[in-house]
């Protein structure tokens, strides 16, 4: 695995948030966590959206991972239902499946980035940072 500095976390002003990664298949879960954790991020994952909404502070959330297609609600129901509770996330979509409406959908929805698996490390990194910098501007 690839691992990447993330020069932009230097230069924050208030101390690091939680990026929460949402993803069924544990082995990716714990990888992802393990990646921005070596690069300065604290994490929580979650195996379901069902349990992101069940147990996550939001309040204490800077951004998500989230995996598209998981096992219960989707990762695109799941950016729906924060919104409808007015809860304005940043959000990084990540999937295995190729699907040109679906990333659509996840834009228009107002996602961060849509990173197709497998992606190189240095893009997820520069993504969380960039989704950090969004949720300080809220």
């Amino acid at each position: 695995m690839l691992f990447a500095w993330a020069p932009e976390r230097s230069h924050l002003a208030s101390p690091p948030r939680i990026v929460a990664v949402v993803e069924d298949d544990a082995s990716v879960r714990r990888s992802v966590e393990r990646l921005l954790t070596v690069n300065g991020f604290a994490t929580e994952g979650y195996s379901s959206a069902e349990a992101f909404l069940s147990r996550a502070n939001v309040s204490q959330i800077g951004c998500v991972v989230l995996d598209m297609h998981l096992g219960g609600k989707s990762g695109i129901e799941l950016l729906h239902r924060l919104r409808a509770f007015g809860i304005n996330l940043s959000v990084i979509f990540i999937t295995a499946v190729e699907d040109k409406g679906l990333e659509l959908e996840a834009v228009k929805a107002g996602c961060v980035a849509f990173l197709n698996k497998p992606f190189p490390a240095f893009i997820l990194i520069s993504a969380v940072n960039r989704a950090l910098m969004v949720s300080l501007d809220d």
